[in-house]
C-alpha cells in the first residue's frame, strides 16, 4: 500500500488519500476483515449475518458516501466486559459499516505510520506480537536486567486527549477528508443503556482503528526512552522497562511520569512500581516473571477456567468424550501462549481439568462434591488420556524433548 502512496508525498507528509479509502478493493479488504472477526452489531442491530446478504450493494452505497463527502458515522454501543479484579472493561462497538470504513481508513494509514514506530513496539503491528514481546523480555532478563520498571497507564484507551492525538496524525496526513473523518469517529456518541454522551477524549477499546491510533500516540515515548538509552517493552499500553541498576530503573521510571504528565495522561498509582527481579515477581502479557522462571499468572488460568467452566458443569448432559471434545481446542490454544511456562503452572491447570471432569463422574454415580479421594483410583489420570484429553503437562513434556533434539 505504502509504494501506491509514494507519489502524494511530499516533505514526509502524504496528500490526497481519500481516494484510496473509498476504493472498492479497499473497501472489500475492510469487509473481507470484518466479517472474519464475527463482531457484535452496533446501534443499528445490524449483524454481519444481515450485511452479507446484501454486501456488494451496502459496499456501492459506502463508497459513493465516502465519495460525496456525505459519509457520517453512526453512534458507538457501549457494552462491558468483566475483569478479573471485580471491575468492568468498558468496550465500544461501532457498526458493521463503521467497522468496514475504519478498516479501509486503517489500511491506507498504517503502512504510513508503521515505518516510523519503534523496534521495541509489539502491539497491534504486522508481523510482531507477544510472543515477540516476551521473548525480547526474556533476553533482557538472562542479560543481567535485574531492575524492571513494571507501568500501567490508568485508562488509556479511554484517555487519550483528541486534540494532541490529531496534531500528531497531521504531521504525517494532510488530506482534510481523512483527518475529517478520524475526528468523526474520535467524537461518535456512545450509546449506554438510555443515555448518550460525546467523548471528550479516549479512543474506545472495540473501534478498529483504535489500536493504531494507540501507538501512534505513544511513539514518542518509545523514541525517546530510546534515544536516552532505556531497554523498553511495549505492548499496546502495557510495557516495562528493564534495567541494570536501580539508580537507572528510577531515573527511567521519572522520564516516563514526565512525559506522560505532558502528554495528559496518568500513570496507575497502585499499578506502576519498581522491581527487583532477583526478590519480586513482575507480570507482562499473561505471564508472571519470578527469579528466572515464567508462570501463567493467576489472572490468566482464572480466565481459562471461566471459558471452560460452561462445559464442566457437574450437571452436564452430555458424554465425557463429547466434553473433552468441546475443551481440547481451548486447551491447546492455551497451551499454545503458555508453553513456555514452568511446567508446574500447566500441571496445576491439568489437575483442576480432571477434578471436574471426575466430579461429574461422581455425580453421575450420585456423588456430591468434587472428585477427589477414591476417585483418582477409579478414574486415574491414563483413563482421561485414553479418551483423548489434552494434557498441558505431557505436551509440554514433548516440546521440551523435542527442543533437546533441535539443539
Amino acid at each position: 500500500m505504502l509504494a501506491a502512496l509514494e507519489y502524494g508525498v511530499k516533505g514526509g507528509v502524504w496528500f490526497s488519500l481519500m481516494d484510496k479509502v473509498y476504493h472498492r478493493r479497499t473497501l472489500e479488504a475492510a469487509w473481507a476483515k470484518t466479517a472474519s472477526n464475527h463482531g457484535s452489531p452496533g446501534v443499528d442491530g445490524l449483524t454481519i449475518e444481515r450485511y452479507e446478504k446484501d454486501v456488494e450493494s451496502h459496499l456501492t452505497r459506502l463508497a459513493e458516501k465516502l465519495k460525496d463527502g456525505s459519509y457520517r458515522p453512526q453512534a458507538i454501543r457501549r457494552t462491558y466486559i468483566p475483569k478479573a479484579d471485580g471491575r468492568k472493561r468498558p468496550l465500544g462497538i461501532p457498526t458493521v459499516a463503521d467497522r468496514i470504513v475504519q478498516g479501509a481508513i486503517r489500511q491506507v494509514i498504517e503502512p504510513i505510520f508503521e515505518r516510523e514506530f519503534a523496534r521495541h513496539s509489539y502491539g497491534f503491528r504486522p508481523g510482531r506480537g507477544c510472543k515477540e514481546a516476551l521473548r525480547r523480555v526474556d533476553e533482557f532478563l538472562k542479560a543481567g536486567y535485574r531492575y524492571v520498571v513494571d507501568a500501567d497507564l490508568q485508562s488509556y484507551f479511554d484517555t487519550i486527549p483528541h486534540e494532541p492525538l490529531l496534531e500528531r496524525i497531521g504531521e504525517r496526513i494532510a488530506d482534510g477528508r481523512v483527518l475529517g473523518l478520524l475526528r468523526m469517529f474520535l467524537e461518535a456518541r456512545i450509546m449506554e443503556a438510555m443515555a448518550s454522551y460525546t467523548p471528550a477524549a479516549g479512543a474506545p477499546q472495540g473501534a478498529v482503528l483504535s489500536p493504531l491510533l494507540s501507538n501512534v500516540y505513544l511513539n514518542p515515548l518509545d523514541h525517546r526512552m530510546a534515544q536516552q538509552g532505556y531497554e523498553m517493552v511495549r505492548y499496546a499500553d502495557d510495557f516495562v522497562i528493564l534495567c541494570q541498576t536501580r539508580e537507572e530503573a528510577a531515573a527511567a521510571l521519572d522520564e516516563v511520569r514526565s512525559w506522560t504528565a505532558q502528554a495528559g495522561l496518568t500513570l496507575h498509582p497502585e499499578k506502576t512500581r519498581i522491581a527487583d527481579t532477583q526478590t519480586e515477581a513482575f507480570e507482562f502479557l499473561g505471564y508472571r516473571f519470578d527469579q528466572g522462571r515464567r508462570w501463567p499468572r493467576d489472572k490468566s488460568k482464572r480466565k481459562l477456567r471461566e471459558r471452560l467452566q460452561p462445559y464442566l458443569r457437574r450437571t452436564s448432559g452430555v458424554s465425557l468424550q463429547a466434553t473433552i471434545g468441546k475443551i481440547n481446542p481451548t486447551l491447546r490454544g492455551w497451551f499454545g501462549y503458555f508453553k513456555h511456562a514452568d511446567r508446574r503452572g500447566l500441571y496445576d491447570v491439568d489437575r483442576w481439568v480432571r477434578m471436574r471432569l471426575r466430579s461429574i463422574l461422581r455425580k453421575r454415580l450420585g456423588g456430591r462434591g468434587k472428585g477427589r479421594g477414591a476417585d483418582h483410583q477409579r478414574w486415574p489420570n491414563k483413563f482421561f488420556t485414553d479418551l483423548g484429553l489434552f494434557s498441558l503437562e505431557q505436551a509440554h513434556v514433548a516440546a521440551c524433548r523435542l527442543m533437546k533434539m533441535a539443539h
